[in-house]
């Protein structure tokens, strides 16, 4: 049996294939998970190299990042493949925009502060979200009033099937909340290896959410710089969210849901004080740790596996909680905020079952 320490060292021109890999520090929740087999790929022709050893071995496959959006209930039996494809380039620019291509590999708060640095605008807003490059198209991710489509110019992508290269603009992504047409048509079906985005050197601040509009006003800054905005999310997401190297979480457990006004209003009949934001003429959407904090489950815990005493939206591991244990905290969390306010909350990270 291999080695289950994880190494990138490659045995000739065959690729590091582990067995029984303990996944424990490649997933944030700390989870004591194992992979029947493990790759690390750090190249295109090593991820074709992969995926041609999980069809000859008939394996599934799962594509590992950061491991900040995944909550392993179960044991993988099959391959993941750790995505460590890097690399920024800039494809164009000129005065007023840069045009920059990151492979999947890259960390995204990284990148981020490499383009505040820059003084490229656009992505500020996103600081500190944890993950790789290569899974931020699939959730697309967002905070503070922007969202990564805002920016994205294409994806290019792996078919896992046939191993041909392909790209989608923007709107061929399909992007919603929290959502793309990689976590529906195309899931399972093709691998992220790079994402191009634009930004720009003349940005237009977003301050439009109130949270961080109020932070930035109580620091006497009205024209604040893409620093400052990036400076002020790092605050108030480090004075919300846990450090995963201090206790395993995922960030935000479930998403905001989005419900109808008519729905809203009946709520509000009952609970005047609850916040929304509204998503269109006939849609609002409702915080789901408001719901949850509400339902009495902040800072409970049910042996290692709890909700974050700080915010409601984070499910933690206390110390050796399993995916299974987390995971039915989680469904009681649902099912209770289902049975007292008629609201169905789903998980934004992806569970594996």
């Amino acid at each position: 049996m291999l080695s289950n320490e994880y190494s990138r060292v490659k045995k000739g021109n065959a690729l590091d294939i582990q067995r029984n890999f303990d996944l424990s520090r490649f997933n944030t929740m700390g989870v004591a998970s194992k992979a029947a087999f493990f790759v690390t790929v750090t190249s295109l022709q090593e991820l074709k190299d992969a995926l041609t050893y999980s069809t000859s071995h008939r394996l599934k496959i799962m594509i590992l990042g950061g491991g900040s959006n995944i909550l392993f209930v179960n044991h993988f039996d099959g391959l993941i493949i750790n995505m460590e494809i890097k690399g920024v380039s800039v494809i164009s620019e000129d005065d007023e925009t840069v045009h920059l291509k990151v492979m999947a590999g890259e960390n995204w708060h990284q990148l981020v502060m490499r383009c505040v640095e820059e003084g490229w605008g656009g992505i500020e807003n996103l600081s500190l979200i944890p993950g790789s490059v290569g899974a931020a198209p699939i959730q697309n991710i967002g905070a503070y009033g922007v969202e990564l489509k805002d920016v994205l110019h294409q994806v290019d992508f792996l078919n896992i099937e046939t191993l041909e290269e392909h790209s989608f603009t923007a709107q061929e992504c399909q992007f919603g909340y929290r959502n793309s047409i990689f976590k529906n048509e195309l899931k399972g079906k093709v691998i992220i290896t790079s994402v191009s985005i634009k930004l720009s050197k003349q940005p237009e601040i977003n301050t439009d959410y109130k949270v961080l509009a109020d932070l930035l006003m109580e620091r006497g800054i009205e024209n604040p710089s893409i620093k400052e905005v990036s400076d002020a999310v790092i605050e108030i997401r480090e004075s919300k969210l846990p450090d995963p190297a201090k206790i395993g979480n995922t960030g935000s457990f479930f998403k905001n849901p989005i419900i109808p006004i008519l729905k809203y209003q009946e709520l509000k009949n009952n609970f005047p004080n609850i916040p929304s934001y509204p998503v269109s003429d006939t849609e609002v959407k409702l915080p789901a740790a408001w719901l949850i904090d509400k339902a009495g489950w902040k800072g409970k815990r049910k042996g290692d596996a709890g909700i974050h005493h700080k915010q409601a939206l984070v499910l933690v591991n206390h110390g050796n909680a399993s995916g299974k244990q987390l995971w039915n905290l989680a469904l009681e969390i649902q099912a209770d905020v289902l049975q007292k306010f008629g609201i169905e909350i789903v998980p934004e990270v992806n569970v594996i079952i």
